[in-house]
């Protein structure tokens, strides 16, 4: 497609609404979904709307790696010091973008049953995903694995966080939760398990079987996806904890 061309020039079919409405958002390129945020380009002879949309993915990409990242925390003044891009078109970006995250973040309720990593993650996103440094975070259940919240422990630099088992048992105690679930964020994006990660997941599990409070995960998260240690490691093979 050239990004010339004018929108009203296209066949309608493959217009980018029209192929959202067709085929579902996920078959558009994120310049096609920029495009339906912008409307219009730059005007007769210059950048169409999809156009446009890969040029601010362009000027993002030469500043960072991931042009989606730097999308995902852009303000205002970045955005409106690109090139056809004014304050109406920035700020329907940034709702649409903020809007994403809320969607993505909506923590389920009190006293859902948490019987999936899914749900933890969920659970766990308001706190941990996207945050420029690394946080520990438990999730607090009771006998039956119902939420009964979620408490943020420690935050640390973007490459480290320091949780002690200690702390973390001492936070189910004071809460009356029987079950833990336990969490950080790689601000990476990068959900493999350090080293140290495995090492504090073995201390703690068996500091949860020597307690009675059984450590049903160990959960990763990063750039909108997760890791559940429970399902990538044997650990809780090595350390069974009666759940």
């Amino acid at each position: 497609m050239t990004y010339s061309v004018r929108i009203s020039d296209i066949p309608t079919t493959d217009r980018p609404r029209e192929r959202l409405i067709t085929h579902g958002a996920k078959v558009l390129a994120t310049p096609e979904l920029i495009a339906i945020l912008l409307g219009t380009g730059q005007g007769a002879g210059k950048l169409s709307a999809i156009g446009l949309g890969q040029h601010i993915l362009n000027v993002l990409s030469a500043h960072q790696r991931d042009p989606l990242a730097a999308l995902r925390d852009i303000s205002i003044p970045e955005l409106t010091e690109i090139h056809g891009i004014g304050n109406a078109k920035a700020t329907t970006i940034l709702a649409a973008i903020e809007l994403g995250k809320r969607v993505l973040c909506s923590r389920p309720l009190d006293r859902t049953i948490v019987d999936d990593p899914a749900i933890a993650a969920a659970a766990f996103s308001h706190d941990l995903m996207w945050q420029p440094n690394e946080r520990f975070a438990v999730l607090l259940l009771d006998v039956k694995h119902r939420l009964m919240g979620t408490e943020v422990l420690s935050m640390g630099t973007a490459t480290e966080t320091i949780a002690h088992p200690r702390d973390i048992f001492r936070a189910v105690v004071r809460h009356g939760a029987v079950r833990v679930i336990i969490a950080h964020n790689h601000p990476s994006g990068n959900l493999e398990a350090s080293a140290e990660d495995i090492a504090l997941t073995r201390q703690l599990l068996e500091g949860g079987r020597l307690l009675g409070i059984p450590v049903l995960d160990h959960l990763i998260l990063g750039n909108g996806g997760h890791l559940s240690l429970r399902q990538t490691t044997g650990l809780w093979q090595d350390h069974p904890q009666g759940d």
